[in-house]
């Protein structure tokens, strides 16, 4: 049977007929609807049938489960994947609540008890992804939701919707979505959205019948204690959020007590067999990345994310391989990888979303923190995973560290290994990858416990770009320990033209990998760029996140202050208050440009060829103009004395300094706005014109609270 139904409508079409007698007389709705959506196919069923009838959607994509119940009571049961029921991992609740009578078939007869039909249907679960798009104009597929929904569809309890605020809902809409019924509510909050979480909180807290409350993300975990002082019941995600969403189902039908949830933080639920007292709370073991060989997201939510403009995110791996000090580790844990197998599967589903969408660029961002990793396996699974993404139609852009590319410790046959690998992947088409450099001077990268020094980040950059990889860089111009050597080693390093060197296609690995330790042969191939045009976002600050080694030590040398939840930090002034002038200076020359520069960035991902390119170059124009503040703040560092006690003088003529280079940005981005825009496909040219036209017109000074160092 299963081999005269090629097509997953079809095997739509069959559970009909199974359930009703009949071939349905309309077709239409089931023929078009999204497969990657079980709302949008539980309303097509319904839609389809003669009569009212129970009909539920539940698991995964790559097993989604139809139950449309009978008539005469039993079921009908269909695997949408074409496999037998027999091969599901059923949810141990099933026993005895869900039985399938034909096991060996993907269609069959079932019974359901009243017991089992409300734990399909209850609860319903709402996972919200909030969002300020004044800051970020343009959407990213929202993994962290996605996920989730993934982990709680397996478990088969309960019914599930996403609402991603990048995508045109509200805060509003999300509260009337859960005054509407929502009995769980899962939130995701990050960098800058402390605000939007509390005003949601408040909200919902505030209902007749408040849902449980689970709210997850980099800030939660920052800003744990502060949001349970205020909201006792909530529920604080840790860690990986797929064990915990599937435990707070089994928990809301009384399977588990609020205790046995892993991976959360918590005072006390209304559904706890104990409530704690008001001032205490505990925490459960989070769950190892490791044992996270799960990590896919389901799709309801990227059509709609191609629709309004946005990139596709997959994750390969979770965690990292180092410990850097100003990185609080606790929620990312150890580095781990996903199970490749998988992969061709989940691309494939990808791809008939991008086919949807034909004007989009096929390109998929792993958002990885590190994407090679560690093992003797590492170099095996990097090369198939970026197999399976050329295989299947897609480039790809990621994440590394450098010491995947340099390592002191290392001997030759081993960078002729990893030269190799990175020419490999960059054949497999590898578009661009993210380093977290941080610095080129070695006595910060010590105190970043970065394990790696300047002259290795140095070797590294050239090896990269050399091999023909197009890096960029993340780095952190000011720290609140650094001196002002330190500062103007960190201006130099910037600056340097012998690092982006050009590609070298025609060279093998062995010539690349001794040649760049040879300065002539290196100035016989420089790019001549200046390194700060491949780092992402010039005059980053150190920011002292809640938790990191970094924090701990700058409030042992008595800088820090009072904590900051929007961001998940603490206060922190400059040892040297002339280089915190220029930090404080330089953090509102990016937040002034941030949203233009964003966007530019945001167009990149999605765009190809000539287009590609001339954007790549506009934002240089930002880059340059970043860089020569950097260098006349620097000066007029030069002519300050450390021991003044007045930090005005300073400020005023660093302020000076951004005025008049914001004018000229002006005047020297207008005519390549336009000449850009006039190459850029219609949506992708308004996009533009508005953010420039909102940019120009923008006047004054004004912090955002955007960076983030980590990249979370």
């Amino acid at each position: 049977m299963r081999d005269l139904l090629p097509s997953v409508h079809d095997r739509l079409l069959y559970a009909c007929a199974h359930a009703t007698g009949c071939i349905p007389p309309r077709r239409e709705p089931l023929a078009a609807v999204p497969l990657e959506d079980p709302n949008a196919l539980r309303a097509a069923l319904s839609l389809t049938m003669r009569e009212e009838r129970t009909v539920v959607v539940t698991g995964t994509l790559d097993r989604r489960l139809v139950l449309i119940q009978q008539p005469s009571g039993p079921w009908t049961a269909a695997d949408l994947s074409g496999q037998p029921h027999g091969s599901r991992a059923w949810p141990a609740w099933t026993a005895g609540h869900l039985t399938v009578i034909d096991p060996d078939s993907w269609l069959s007869t079932a019974q359901l008890t009243p017991e089992g039909q409300r734990r399909l249907l209850r609860p319903r679960l709402l996972l919200a992804s909030l969002y300020h798009p004044e800051h970020f104009p343009l959407p990213r597929f929202p993994l962290a939701i996605s996920d989730l929904a993934r982990a709680a569809r397996s478990t088969l309890l309960g019914q599930v919707e996403l609402m991603d605020m990048q995508l045109g809902f509200g805060l509003d809409d999300i509260v009337d979505r859960v005054r509407d019924g929502v009995e769980v509510l899962g939130v995701s909050v990050t960098f800058g959205q402390h605000d939007l979480a509390v005003r949601l909180l408040d909200a919902v807290t505030a209902l007749d019948r408040p849902p449980l409350v689970v709210a997850g993300g980099s800030l939660t975990v920052r800003n744990e204690q502060i949001l349970l002082d205020r909201y006792p019941n909530l529920l604080i995600c840790r860690g990986a959020g797929e064990p915990t969403m599937a435990d707070v189902l089994a928990h809301w039908h009384g399977d588990l007590d609020v205790g046995q949830i892993r991976g959360i933080g918590f005072r006390g639920t209304k559904r706890s067999r104990t409530v704690l007292p008001i001032n205490l709370s505990r925490r459960t073991a989070t769950v190892a990345n490791r044992s996270q060989t799960d990590m896919w997201p389901e799709l309801d939510l990227l059509d709609r994310t191609f629709a309004h403009r946005g990139v596709a995110q997959l994750e390969s791996s979770r965690g990292c391989t180092n410990y850097c000090s100003f990185c609080p580790r606790g929620h990312k844990g150890q580095w781990a990888g996903a199970r490749p197998d998988a992969l061709p599967w989940l691309l494939r589903q990808m791809g008939a979303v991008f086919d949807r969408h034909p004007d989009l660029n096929r390109t998929i961002y792993l958002v990885d923190e590190e994407f090679i990793g560690r093992g003797d396996d590492a170099v095996t699974r990097a090369l198939q995973v970026a197999d399976t993404l050329a295989q299947t139609g897609f480039t790809w852009e990621t994440s590394c560290r450098v010491d995947q590319v340099v390592r002191p410790d290392r001997d030759r046959a081993w960078h002729l290994d990893r030269g190799h690998l990175w020419r490999g992947l960059v054949e497999r088409k590898l578009r661009r990858c993210l380093f977290g450099v941080e610095s080129g001077v070695t006595s910060i990268l010590d105190r970043f416990n970065k394990e790696t020094t300047g002259e290795q980040n140095a070797l590294a950059i050239r090896t990269l770009t050399a091999l023909g990889v197009p890096p960029r860089f993340t780095y952190i111009t000011f720290d609140q320990l650094m001196t002002a050597a330190e500062l103007r080693q960190t201006y130099a390093f910037q600056g340097r033209t012998d690092l982006l060197l050009q590609p070298q296609p025609q060279l093998s690995v062995a010539e690349i990998i001794d040649g760049v330790h040879d300065e002539r042969w290196v100035a016989a191939h420089t790019a001549g760029r200046p390194f700060y045009t491949g780092i992402s976002y010039l005059l980053v600050g150190m920011e002292c996140l809640i938790g990191a080694a970094y924090t701990r030590r700058a409030e042992a040398a008595g800088l820090t202050g009072r904590a900051d939840p929007s961001m998940g930090r603490v206060e922190a002034r400059y040892a040297d208050w002339r280089i915190g002038v220029l930090a404080r200076r330089s953090q509102l020359w990016i937040d002034r440009n941030f949203a233009l520069d964003y966007t530019l960035k945001s167009l990149e991902k999605i765009l190809t060829g000539r287009p590609y390119a001339m954007v790549r170059n506009l934002r240089r124009l930002l880059k340059d103009a970043a860089y020569r503040l950097f260098g006349t703040m620097l000066d007029e560092l030069s002519r300050t004395d450390p021991s003044a006690t007045d930090d005005g003088d300073l400020d005023a003529r660093c302020q000076d300094a951004a005025d008049a280079l914001l004018i000229q940005l002006r005047s020297d981005l207008a005519p390549v706005v336009a000449t850009v825009t006039a190459a850029l496909p219609a949506d992708r040219r308004d996009i533009l014109r508005q953010e420039h036209r909102r940019w120009a017109a923008a006047h004054g000074w004004q912090l955002i609270n955007a960076a983030d160092p980590c990249g979370t």
